[in-house]
């Protein structure tokens, strides 16, 4: 797939523009990562990481670029033993994972909104 869109994308000064807005729309109909607390879910086959195909599997970046990362750092320290655990609740930690879910949701619509956007103006004027 990757070789195909390599040859679609072209040479001219559109050429990065396709690739971006292809490569986005490619990628769309890929299940979207959830936030969950694992004490409230108990179907462990949820943990599992189907590319990488690991049974368990945690997923985080630097703490300075979303809240939920925090958490993360926050729960994985605690568990490590590198810091006291932290003072909440199950059902909290839950609610604080779908309000993210919710967000990068949005997020994630409007994203896909813009490239809509982007590629129906790219069309008009290549038409």
């Amino acid at each position: 797939l990757q070789k195909s869109l390599n040859e679609t994308f072209g040479a001219d000064k559109y050429s990065e523009a396709r690739k971006e807005v292809l490569t986005n729309m490619f990628s769309r109909p890929m299940q979207m990562a959830l936030y969950f607390c694992t004490g409230i879910l108990e179907d462990e086959t949820r943990f599992r990481h189907y590319a990488l195909n690991v049974p368990f599997y945690t997923h985080f970046t630097s703490p300075i670029r979303r809240y939920a990362d925090v958490i993360v750092h926050r729960l994985l320290s605690a568990s490590l033993g590198a810091s006291s655990p932290i003072k909440m609740e199950k059902e909290a930690i839950q609610r604080q994972a779908d309000h993210c879910n919710d967000r990068k949701m949005a997020s994630k619509r409007v994203q896909e909104l813009s490239a809509d956007l982007f590629f129906a103006i790219f069309v008009r004027v290549r038409a």
